[in-house]
């Protein structure tokens, strides 16, 4: 796949990165193919746990003045939460549509995007700058998918799911399961009517899976989708006392309760392979025999260069 040269914009808006290491590298990786990288300050930058002060973070979310292609997180972590009820949403949205930025992330950034959504904004679900570009082992796989989704007006991922025949379509939206559970009862939770919501975790048990799966059906979210499309979750390891409780039982559960179909397997997420996908977009679910495809279009994508 041959690259234009962008240049990326970082922002820090949650946790302080605790390797350096990765995050140095992962610039040097975009300088090499040709990229800009702006605002590297935020990097270094710490307060606390955090990637620098409040006040400094929600600097970083003030882009209306940014020239870039591209806005990345550095990591995630935790901190985002913080900045929501100062953070300006609607100017943002109203700048992108203006003059786009493909702002991409995971993680605790999930807020972010869905304040986002909210207010009418798209944004990409997928790599951050030190998890991801700074991998010790760079993924041709999440690096392909990421230009991919910047850059095609229309694009199809196809993957292998135990999920029964299925076809819908509606807006494709989610990501981090624990920060949209986290946004129930809040003003920033977006109110999407026959949706596909994708969710990836790390770190979660199958058990606080289905707690917050059962919160969101139980604040009337999950019956409004049309389908629930589920990614990695990682970094999770069962144990004889769950005596077969699993991911699988967990889906199975919910689409029992809400009666909303659950697509699963998707790379998605914490982890070294993940697509990107476009929150926001329109979206076409397909599951026939054992595969699952999903096409998005309808999202801003790069322009070229003048």
């Amino acid at each position: 796949m041959s690259i234009i040269p962008r240049t990326f914009h970082l922002i820090a808006p949650s946790g302080y990165c605790q390797n350096q290491a990765a995050a140095q590298l992962a610039v040097r990786r975009l300088q090499e193919q040709g990229h800009r990288v702006t605002n590297q300050e935020a990097i270094a930058r710490r307060c606390q746990r955090f990637a620098g002060s409040d006040e400094q973070r929600l600097q970083d979310l003030a882009l209306d003045e940014v020239e870039a292609d591209i806005v990345m997180p550095v990591r995630g972590g935790y901190g985002a939460t913080r900045l929501l009820p100062r953070f300006d949403a609607a100017a943002l949205a109203t700048r992108l549509q203006a003059r786009p930025l493909a702002i991409c992330g995971h993680s605790d950034f999930t807020v972010i995007q869905m304040a986002l959504l909210k207010a009418g904004a798209q944004t990409f679900s997928g790599p951050m700058l030190a998890g991801n570009f700074g991998a010790e082992k760079l993924s041709e796989f999440t690096v392909n998918h990421f230009w991919q989704a910047l850059t095609s007006p229309e694009f199809t991922l196809e993957w292998q799911t135990p999920s029964q025949q299925l076809e819908v379509s509606g807006t494709l939206w989610g990501g981090n399961l624990a920060m949209l559970a986290s946004l129930v009862g809040t003003p920033w939770l977006p109110e999407i009517d026959g949706g596909i919501l994708v969710i990836e975790d790390i770190n979660e048990h199958p058990f606080r899976v289905e707690r917050m799966l059962l919160q969101l059906a139980q604040h009337g979210v999950l019956a409004r989708q049309k389908a629930i499309v589920t990614g990695s979750f990682t970094g999770v390891q069962l144990s004889d006392y769950d005596n077969g409780y699993d991911f699988d039982s967990v889906w199975a559960l919910i689409s029992q309760l809400t009666g909303v179909p659950v697509v699963s397997g998707l790379a998605f997420g914490h982890h070294w392979h993940t697509v990107t996908l476009p929150l926001g977009a329109h979206a076409r679910l397909r599951v026939a025999g054992e595969t699952a495809k999903l096409t998005m279009s309808g999202h801003s994508v790069l322009q070229e260069p003048a």
